[in-house]
């Protein structure tokens, strides 16, 4: 079981009390992980990922263990803290403004 923990307003979409546990078949990478997310939750395709691409949208970072893992490859391996389910794996809006 994977957790992840999404901001308010993600949360909010998709009618989600609390932190996700998901189920991940296969290696669990950030592909894998959004994959299901997406899944069971479809009010959050779109918004993480492009529709088309399923690039990440720009505003949208990963972060597990104190690292962004953002900018890492969609099929790389997830940490294994996170893949065993000990450490959550934050999806968060970055904040940007002048």
């Amino acid at each position: 079981m994977i957790r992840v923990v999404l901001t308010a307003h993600l949360k909010n979409l998709a009618r989600i009390n609390g932190d996700v546990d998901l189920d991940v078949n296969g290696l669990a990478t950030q592909r894998s992980l959004l994959d299901a997310l997406e899944r069971r939750y479809p009010a959050l395709r779109g918004t993480i990922r492009d529709h088309a691409t399923h690039a990440r949208r720009p505003f949208i970072r990963f972060f597990a263990g104190g690292k962004d893992l953002s900018h890492e490859l969609p099929d790389a391996p997830l940490p294994e803290a996170v893949a065993r389910g000990s450490e959550p794996l934050l999806i968060i809006g970055a904040i940007a403004g002048g």
